[in-house]
């Protein structure tokens, strides 16, 4: 049995309890009426003077003799009589009504429905009063229909079967009170949770149904079922699966991809689905010829070219042209080419398997922005959805661009739905672009908890809002804390400062981290960071960052190195600077979703007004990619570092790099770089320069999707050195490469993502310290 027809089998069986009779409660009544006419066997015709009402209480007279629509005097037949008698029958105000023709009167007896003095939900447990009541008609103080408490019995079965309980059961009954009022209690019997026992494919013919599995939001039940929520049975979660089934093959070349149809068939003990997509994949297509071509005089069309970046030969990617477009149309508004688009023509070769792209600049329509409507934004400001639209009033309207900045809507997060439609205007010339948002929620209280082997337990606790007041602003406060160290950080960023794509913002934090094995003194630093962040390009952006920081070590152990224990008699150190960070991210255009690279580069200068002046310089750069139809992905990362002291008395540890195991997996925190051989305990100093690279490869195991489970190998080469002060010599801070390999498993739990690493070190110093196997996890709850 498919959804709709247990839906429509559902509906009749709550129809059928609506009519059965109970022995304690009175169910909902059918409209019973009559037309007492004479039984003559021809037609007859009334002409009455006057109507006479008999039983309406609370409904005025006018409204009885406006459903009748008979006026003083008028002749009516029999039939028109009749459907006198349905309008006022039909209006849902009375549960009986009766016609009595009494010579030129006419009496009209009705028996009122009662009012509804209270609504009740009784039986659920999964869902709240709260979240059931706003959904239904019924109103407390209201006049009770049984139509329209069928309907909500109908809607509140349908917000079961939304989550998955499509075996809910909703009984409407009425308890009746005396005075003309009655409660009207919903009898909920709520059934299992009917889950997707199995998603399989049909058609696919390039990607195998376990990666198709991996693109889809909804997952099949596994042993975590108890936890998870995407395995329940959602029809409105199974369309927006096929959309983004069609977006991921048309994304890969295959323009013709179809999602046929999506069909769920009701497992035999109906309490879970088989859900089968059937495709049809067709021909994957890439970019033939590539030429564009002017339609409007005195344009440039090679300067116009250049900034579409398509390459011949690269699989055909309907975003890329998109993204091309918009590009060039942005260059012509730059121009001051007014009403002017960018046309695509496409040319099939079927044999040769391209696809030939013209892209024609044009006139387009001479019609205009006249203003943008927003509805459905209760708590969030006009202004921060305008600030989305790169088309203001008055602008030439580009389908394109409003259809960019619905996306860019989408993207804040705030809202659940984002609907941008067009409509004409005051003038056929004009259009008014109408944004209907529904807001959800964008703040969240957070307690976690935090293991690893390498810094062992914590907790934590943080509370986000992504939307502050609504105004499109960031604010976090965070704690997290553990054995050897704790951290309090407060955030906050104002995204589009001046209604611009235009970031200010504060980051403040302050550490604390004590004595322990392996390094035996105490730290704490503490850091107030403003910056402002702006774009550089489509993918790039860079930020300013002036900072004042102050750092102390004390509780140095007698055994330790004489290096740190001349860091700690320089006491409390505070100082201010200014640095750049550059940021380099493809997923910022989303060009190629198989492939993403990304780059950072951070410049400091810091120290001022303390004892000691630094130049402080990172960088990392990652590049990611998936393999044999999406099934592997590689990744590959290259970090470094370095802090060059250029006044006072050189850099302390504090300031230097540490290479901890997130960066240079089998070693353990402190576990390499410069020590100082002469000390009892063996410090490790930390080092001015570092540099690292790592490589991974993450894949299947075979096991079914919905567990999360999948494998991965990695390798790891880096190296830590470089101290101001060696004491004469007798600190190993020389250059000495460290490499490991390993192997990874990840589990994506309900309560955190888990990662298994098993590391060998290859190539190590007598003094490093092992980590060789690692597990962390964290969540929020």
């Amino acid at each position: 049995m498919t959804y709709n027809e247990q839906r429509a089998a559902r509906k009749m069986a709550l129809r059928k309890s609506v009519l059965a009779p109970a022995a304690t409660a009175v169910f909902l009544g059918v409209s019973g009426a009559s037309v007492v006419l004479p039984t003559t066997a021809y037609a007859q015709s009334y002409n009455f003077s006057s109507v006479q009402i008999v039983g309406s209480d609370r409904i005025e007279a006018s409204t009885v003799l406006a459903y009748l629509g008979i006026g003083k005097g008028q002749t009516v037949s029999a039939a028109e009589l009749n459907d006198a008698y349905q309008r006022l029958s039909g209006s849902g105000l009375f549960n009986t009504v009766e016609l009595q023709p009494r010579g030129s009167t006419l009496v009209v007896r009705v028996q009122e429905y009662s009012m509804i003095s209270r609504i009740n939900i009784e039986g659920n447990r999964r869902k709240d009063d709260e979240e059931l009541l706003p959904l239904i008609q019924s109103r407390s103080r209201q006049v009770f229909s049984p139509s329209t408490a069928e309907r909500d019995a109908q809607i509140i079965a349908e917000a079961y079967a939304a989550d998955g309980r499509i075996a809910a059961d909703l009984t409407p009954r009425i308890i009746r009170r005396g005075g003309g009022r009655v409660d009207l209690v919903f009898e909920v019997i709520e059934g299992k949770n009917a889950e997707i026992e199995r998603l399989s494919f049909t058609g696919n013919r390039s990607f195998s149904d376990s990666r198709l599995r991996r693109v889809l939001t909804s997952k099949q039940a596994g042993i975590l079922r108890a936890f998870v929520q995407v395995d329940t049975y959602d029809p409105g979660r199974l369309e927006f699966d096929r959309q983004v089934l069609t977006d991921f093959y048309q994304s890969r070349g295959y323009v013709d991809f179809e999602a046929v149809a999506v069909a769920g068939e009701v497992t035999q003990a109906r309490d879970g689905f088989q859900v089968t997509f059937q495709i049809n994949e067709g021909q994957q297509f890439s970019f033939g010829e590539i030429n564009t071509i002017s339609e409007v005089d005195g344009i440039d069309t090679a300067a116009i070219e250049r900034v579409a970046r398509l390459r011949t030969g690269s699989v055909y990617n309907p975003t890329k042209v998109d993204q091309a477009i918009a590009r060039m149309e942005r260059l012509l508004a730059q121009e001051g080419m007014s009403f002017v688009t960018v046309e695509p023509r496409i040319t099939r070769n079927e044999r040769e398997g391209t696809l030939d792209l013209t892209l024609a600049i044009v006139r387009g329509p001479r019609v205009i922005v006249e203003r943008i409507d927003i509805e459905g934004n209760r708590t969030t400001l006009d202004r921060v959805v305008r600030s989305q639209f790169r088309t203001v009033e008055g602008d030439p309207f580009n389908p394109r661009a409003i259809r960019a900045s619905a996306e860019r809507i989408r993207a804040l997060g705030y809202f659940s739905d984002v609907q941008v439609e067009a409509r004409e205007g005051s003038a056929s010339d004009r259009v008014v672009v109408d944004v209907d948002v529904e807001e959800q929620g964008t703040g969240s209280l957070s307690f976690g908890a935090a293991y690893s082997t390498a810094t062992g337990f914590g907790l934590n606790a943080a509370f986000t809002e992504r939307n502050f007041l609504g105004r499109g602003q960031y604010i976090n406060a965070e704690f997290s804390g553990g054995v050897s160290a704790r951290n309090y950080q407060f955030s906050f960023a104002e995204p589009n400062l001046f209604g611009r794509d235009l970031a200010l913002g504060i980051d403040a934090f302050y550490t604390e981290t004590l004595s322990n094995t392996r390094a035996q003194y105490d730290t704490t630093v503490a850091r107030v960071e403003p910056y402002l962040e702006f774009p550089v390009s489509a993918t790039s952006r860079l930020s300013v960052r002036p900072h004042v920081r102050g750092n102390l070590i004390e509780k140095v152990d007698p055994g330790s190195s004489n290096v740190l224990k001349a860091e700690a008699a320089r006491g409390w150190q505070f100082g201010g600077g200014a640095g750049l960070t550059y940021t380099f991210d493809t997923a910022r255009n989303a060009i190629d979703p198989s492939t993403r690279a990304f780059l950072r580069v951070n410049a400091d200068v810091g120290g001022l007004g303390a004892d000691n002046q630094y130049f402080k310089a990172s960088t990392l750069a990652r590049v990611q990619t998936r393999v044999m139809n999406d099934e592997v992905t590689l990744r590959g990362e290259v970090e470094a570092g370095a802090v060059y002291s250029f006044g006072g008395n050189g850099s302390r540890i504090t300031d230097r790099y540490l290479l901890p195991p997130a960066q240079l997996r089998g070693f353990a925190p402190y576990g390499v770089g410069p020590r100082d051989l002469t000390a009892a305990n063996n410090d490790a100093l930390g080092g001015n320069y570092f540099a690292v690279a790592r490589v991974e490869a993450q894949f299947p195991l075979g096991l079914p999707e919905e567990y999360g489970i999948s494998g991965g190998v990695f390798a790891d080469v880096g190296s830590l050195w470089g101290l101001d002060n060696t004491l004469g010599g007798t600190v190993d801070d020389a250059v000495y490469l460290r490499s490991t390999v390993g192997a990874s498993l990840f589990w994506d739990t309900p309560i955190g993502p888990l990662r298994f690493n098993y590391s060998i070190p290859v190539v190590k110093q007598g003094y490093d310290i092992e980590n060789r196997f690692e597990v962390t996890i964290s969540t929020s709850f």
